[in-house]
């Protein structure tokens, strides 16, 4: 005969199994079930004195830190485990806190920001391993150019992201013309690949410009041969858009949709005009509680910017700092409270790095390893975060038109016209350059045809259709 279980047994193997199920249930793989049993039951051990139905937030919480301060976990990993909770305390146990906790921001603010991320990307002294360890064409086949090029580029200070655009356009450039080298290349050839890319891939203007833009770049500053007159060569048609703009309903249907980190940062970047970028950069020290103001750093065109802090979100931004000041506090004792400074600050303020106030307001949810000094730190959370939740908020509530994080910007613009903003104060708020970058928005202000009314509304009867 078979031995026969203790009833704490097959209660414990009931739960199992009734876990098991919630998992095939949300389409868990197959492979992949037994490492939330792992995640799952790994949370149990570490609370071994308290029952699963008398877990807080506050107690999940506290464990999600633990395991965020531990750089050597994957990114997956830290992804899953968050999930294997989600799954247990929201539709296993079906706790009432668990349905308010904010799942999205401990999952996806998991996501390390990477070597070629606009933060952490790379500065001058990174060269040599960056030719090292190149996998390009350029860097492969020229690394004394590649060299020469990241040399042109980086002691500027231009942009990651001009750094990449400009490199993937000369290698698209040289690989166009597999026969010539380099230093061999005169302006036919470049004429050719510019007609090339209006004739045969179709681009916009903007980016057939973005290309002459690198190749200039290029043979000016890297091979030192100038161009000289490039001839005639077919150019795309400019297009001539309307930026999307939410109606003042449409964003408080999707506002509705919203909770939580990423809400708070949604609402902001509604209110202010903040580029996500913009905010998910922002630093404690960036808030002035007293005037009311929100210092934005090194936006673009490497430019500081004031925007008004919006009265409503004045609550939830102290609790916000709040919670980063609990979180620093935990880091510190853990021997990873340090957040990134840029190279010439860190040199002149050696402690600002460990200081509250240099802190990100939007902190990832868990340390990562900084690729350039490979040193243990939390970052900001990860722009995408902010663009899925835009996302699928947009598809809840049920509208139509296209909505990126930019569709907040564009927005707030378009709705301080409305409300008698002059133009010239919108131009400083957005940071733009110049006014008739501003200007577009006027047109989205006109309704339609310069607010002309359509003469198929003076009928006297409706049509019938």
């Amino acid at each position: 005969m078979g031995s026969i279980k203790q009833p704490s047994e097959a209660k414990v193997e009931k739960f199992w199994v009734r876990y098991i199920d919630v998992l095939k249930l949300f389409r868990i793989p197959e492979r992949a079930i037994p490492w939330y049993r792992k995640h799952a039951q790994a949370f149990i051990d570490d609370h071994s004195g308290t029952r699963l139905q008398e877990h807080t937030t506050e107690s999940l919480q506290l464990w999600l830190e633990t395991l965020g301060r531990n750089d050597r976990i994957d990114d997956w990993v830290f992804r899953q485990k968050v999930d294997a909770m989600r799954l247990l305390f929201c539709h296993l146990l079906q706790l009432g806190w668990a349905k308010s906790f904010d799942w999205e921001l401990w999952s996806a603010g998991a996501k390390s920001l990477g070597n070629d991320h606009p933060t952490v990307a790379r500065n001058y002294e990174m060269i040599d391993q960056s030719i090292e360890n190149s996998k390009n064409y350029l860097g492969t086949s020229y690394p004394e150019i590649y060299r020469k090029f990241l040399i042109a580029v980086r002691i500027p200070d231009y942009s990651i992201n001009t750094e990449k655009s400009y490199l993937s356009w000369i290698i698209r450039f040289l690989r166009f013309h597999p026969e010539r080298l380099p230093y061999s290349c005169s302006e036919s050839e470049v004429a050719s690949f510019l007609e090339h890319l209006a004739l045969k891939r179709k681009v916009a203007s903007a980016t057939q410009a973005q290309a002459l833009n690198a190749l200039v770049f290029f043979f000016t500053r890297v091979l030192e041969k100038p161009l000289g007159e490039i001839g005639p060569f077919k150019r795309p048609k400019q297009p001539k858009r309307i930026p999307t703009v939410l109606s003042p309903s449409e964003i408080d249907s999707i506002f509705t949709h919203l909770h939580g980190t990423t809400g708070l940062m949604i609402h902001l970047m509604y209110g202010t005009g903040m580029r996500v970028m913009e905010c998910v950069r922002l630093r404690i020290k960036d808030l002035d509680f007293e005037y009311r103001n929100i210092v934005v750093r090194q936006s673009k065109g490497k430019k500081d910017r004031s925007v008004p802090m919006p009265e409503i979100l004045i609550e939830h931004l102290h609790r916000q700092i709040r919670f980063v000041k609990e979180q620093h506090s935990g880091d510190t004792a853990a021997g990873v409270g340090t957040v990134y400074i840029p190279e010439a600050l860190s040199r002149k303020y050696p402690n600002a790095k460990s200081e509250l106030r240099w802190q990100y307001l939007f902190p990832s949810s868990r340390i990562a390893r900084d690729p350039r000094s490979n040193t243990a730190r939390r970052h900001h959370i990860h722009q995408t975060v902010i663009q899925k939740a835009i996302k699928i908020a947009t598809d809840k509530a049920g509208i139509r038109k296209r909505v990126t994080s930019h569709t907040m910007r564009h927005s707030f613009a378009t709705h301080l016209l409305e409300s008698g903003s002059d133009i010239r104060t919108v131009q400083e708020l957005l940071g733009h350059t110049d006014v008739s970058t501003t200007m577009i928005y006027t047109h989205v202000v006109g309704r339609g045809g310069q607010g002309v009314r359509s003469p198929l509304d003076g009928l006297h009867r409706p049509p019938r259709l």
